[in-house]
């Protein structure tokens, strides 16, 4: 019998909420869901100056963000660790 090689590893536990759901807003914000059950909306102003990142300027590839394993990531490969996402998020509760 072949044994599966992760088998070890389906009990590990994240340290972190992972993103279940993705949307991009206006103003390059993003609603983001949470394993967790939360929903937050996350702002990539601060991080369109930087590296990979200062190319989802151009809203077409902003809107092609997705879920990625446990985090989201774009068209031209970037992503963002979901800890960031999670602390840096804001409750979507302060916007209703």
């Amino acid at each position: 019998m072949i044994s599966n090689r992760f088998e070890k590893y389906s009990n590990i536990k994240l340290n972190y909420p992972a993103v279940i759901a993705v949307s991009p807003l206006s103003n390059y914000h993003l609603r983001l869901e949470f394993s967790t059950g939360e929903t937050k909306r996350f702002d990539m102003n601060p991080f369109l100056g930087l590296g990979i990142f200062k190319e989802l300027i151009e809203n077409n590839l902003f809107q092609t963000v997705k879920v990625s394993f446990d985090t989201i990531c774009w068209a031209n490969d970037a992503d963002i660790d979901p800890e960031t996402l999670y602390e840096g998020g804001v409750s979507e509760n302060n916007f209703q």
